[in-house]
């Protein structure tokens, strides 16, 4: 399944694009399986893992998508201008689940279901819990720079248009995120060096 997003990525091109923005629903199909993953992805970690909520952003994102192609104008690289959206619609999701939580309220991650049996295997499992659980804590500002350059290989650069911001602010977001997430995963130092 990876492999085929992979390969659907590769095809998409300027013609894509531009076949997505005259309507054409097989070039819009190419350009979901290309890019599905990477939205659910960023939508997962934006909504503290909430896999439902994740999938109707998901959807909420190439509903836009389909309807909002035709503004793109080539500016930017396509991925920049999709993750802009994204990131947008996380954040509206966000504030959406703000006004609807009471206050101190929080979602937790929900931990892998597949844990075998072995010892060094659960220490890992629960050091990427850790890991998983601790960037869903920080603040979006500091979260989605991570998400970005971590989880899908932005560039600084990338980063800042995504973000619309300068490269020394997602530099400064990216340091600072580092250094939460390093004081709230202290603690498993130790099970990390044992682990490898």
């Amino acid at each position: 399944m990876e492999q085929r997003a992979v390969m659907a990525e590769r095809m998409i091109d300027g013609d894509v694009i531009e076949a997505c923005q005259q309507g054409d629903r097989e070039a819009f199909r190419l350009l979901f399986e290309a890019y599905k993953d990477k939205v659910f992805s960023i939508a997962a970690y934006s909504v503290d893992g909430d896999r439902s909520v994740a999938d109707d952003v998901t959807q909420q994102i190439f509903l836009k998508l389909f309807t909002a192609i035709r503004q793109f104008r080539g500016e930017s690289e396509f991925t920049t201008w999709l993750y802009r959206l994204v990131v947008n619609a996380c954040l509206d999701e966000r504030r959406r689940r703000r006004r609807l939580l009471p206050w101190g309220e929080t979602v937790s991650i929900p931990a892998p279901i597949n844990k075998k049996p072995q010892e060094r295997e659960y220490e890992r499992l629960e050091v990427a819990e850790a890991v998983r659980a601790a960037v869903g804590e920080l603040k979006p500002r500091f979260r989605l720079p991570i998400l970005l350059k971590y989880i899908e290989g932005l560039s600084y650069e990338e980063i800042a248009a995504v973000m619309g911001c300068s490269k020394g602010t997602v530099a400064s977001r990216l340091n600072r995120g580092h250094s939460q997430l390093a004081k709230r995963l202290a603690h498993f130092r130790s099970i990390a060096a044992w682990c490898d």
